[in-house]
């Protein structure tokens, strides 16, 4: 069980916001997959510019 309090209500006042339902994990799983897939995609594009870019300039093997 997890309880959230605002900052504006004491911790012993009886009608503090109580939250009894579980998180959506499948929806967070999905938002960290995207955000970690999005990352990998633009390293990939930076490491491709970086890539071509050196061998414009004859830095090739």
């Amino acid at each position: 069980m997890m309880i959230f309090i605002t900052k504006n209500m004491p911790a012993s006042d009886p009608n503090a916001t109580e939250r009894t339902t579980s998180p959506n994990w499948a929806k967070r799983v999905g938002w960290l997959l995207l955000i970690w897939s999005a990352s990998v995609a633009a390293l990939g594009v930076v490491a491709l510019g970086l890539r071509l870019l050196m061998g414009l300039l004859g830095m090739s093997r």
